[in-house]
């Protein structure tokens, strides 16, 4: 793969001549053994087709996994504990996780990069597709609205933190690794632990009136995973089966996605961060938008917003992954566009923070006024993402 010094692809796009058999194709891909630069001499329409199949299961085996872990969460009480919670997170964000180890396993930091970062960002947008798609009809309040709570502020707050010491990572020394870890990532993965413990304290009652709810919102219980619904019907062994066996298609899927995405990238000249944050973003972030909207319908609104934010503080622990599997500085690598989605992400939550605080009753073209900001904000980050990446 040859890039720019700053980063951005080189090359002109490779289109296929001529149609070739398909089972030749297939060859092609079993001989690449599942690496980016042997996908690389695949046409450009064979690579879309596999990053759209590993898109579809991760979609499909993501709703999977999010309905057997609820299972697994009530049988098993995993969310009373900080292993459990801990357990729980990394098997929803099971994509991304695919998607740096694949990544740091290659050397191909940017990608892994743009995709936590830029997911951050994106799934951020994801509370506005479901502000805009879950609850429609005359008389229904914005997400914020509903689903306010002191709670969800604390979540958003840790987000922030996260972001906060990526940024400041990202100006230490490259030299500075003991043990194949940096101290950014060591103190990322602890604001996350601390940030877990709290939001598991707040969950049991905050020294506010009416422990910090607003006296009009969504009944349901806030926390991410402590679903209060009755989970589907399933026995625990089955639960267990289809976690593990969707666990495992996650992450195949995910490496597929990465090497796939990252050779059309290449051939299309797109720069990998730039990939990262838009499209492979999406394709990880589909399970949270097919879930997240069930969540809306049943009325589960602070489940639905808490998933995102508690995933969004997750996402940067990723780093110590990186780091670990590299051996070498990752966030001191950091290049501006990654800087950039940094702040981008870490705006667009405290836009949500302020419209959990404010509660927003008007909507513009059926969303709250917080999401249609969010929205365009992030359109706007995007444009100057792209100025960034072709600057």
């Amino acid at each position: 793969m040859r890039r720019t010094a700053d980063g951005v692809l080189s090359g002109r796009p490779r289109w296929p001549v001529a149609v070739e058999p398909f089972g030749a194709h297939l060859g092609a891909v079993a001989a690449a053994g599942g690496h980016g630069e042997g996908m690389g001499s695949l046409p450009l329409w064979m690579l879309v087709v596999i990053f759209v199949a590993g898109a579809a299961v991760i979609w499909v085996a993501g709703i999977q996994l999010s309905k057997t872990t609820d299972v697994l969460d009530d049988r098993l009480h995993l969310g009373s504990a900080l292993g459990g919670l801990i357990v729980l997170a990394v098997a929803t964000n099971l994509p991304e996780i695919a998607i740096t180890v694949s990544a740091g396993l290659s050397g191909n930091i940017e990608v892994a990069a743009g995709n936590i970062l830029g997911g951050i960002a994106l799934q951020t947008v994801v509370i506005a597709i479901l502000d805009a798609f879950g609850r429609r009809g005359k008389g229904v309040r914005p997400l914020t609205h509903r689903a306010a709570s002191l709670t969800l502020v604390l979540e958003a707050v840790v987000v922030v933190a996260v972001l906060a010491v990526v940024v400041a990572g990202s100006q230490l020394p490259p030299d500075l690794v003991v043990a194949r870890l940096t101290p950014d990532v060591v103190l990322i993965a602890a604001i996350w632990v601390v940030g877990l413990l709290l939001v598991q304290r707040a969950g049991k009652g905050l020294p506010w009136h009416q422990d910090g709810r607003a006296p009009d919102a969504s009944p349901h219980a806030s926390g991410h995973r402590t679903r209060k619904q009755d989970p589907p019907r399933m026995s625990t062994r089955k639960a267990a089966v289809v976690f593990t066996v969707s666990a495992l298609a996650t992450l195949v899927a995910g490496v597929v996605l990465e090497r796939a995405g990252d050779a059309a990238s290449e051939q299309i000249g797109l720069s990998g961060v730039l990939f990262g944050a838009t499209v492979l973003a999406l394709a990880t972030s589909l399970p949270e938008i097919s879930t997240g909207i069930q969540a809306v319908r049943q009325g589960d609104d602070n489940l639905a917003m808490s998933d995102i934010f508690g995933g969004n503080a997750f996402l940067p622990v990723l780093f110590l992954v990186a780091t670990v599997l590299s051996g070498k500085a990752v966030l001191p690598q950091a290049n501006a566009s990654d800087v950039y989605l940094t702040a981008l992400a870490a705006l667009l939550t405290l836009v949500y923070a302020v419209g959990l605080v404010f509660r927003p009753g008007r909507r513009i073209i059926g969303m709250g006024v917080d999401s249609f900001v969010v929205v365009v904000l992030y359109l706007v980050g995007v444009a100057g993402l792209v100025a960034i990446t072709l600057g």
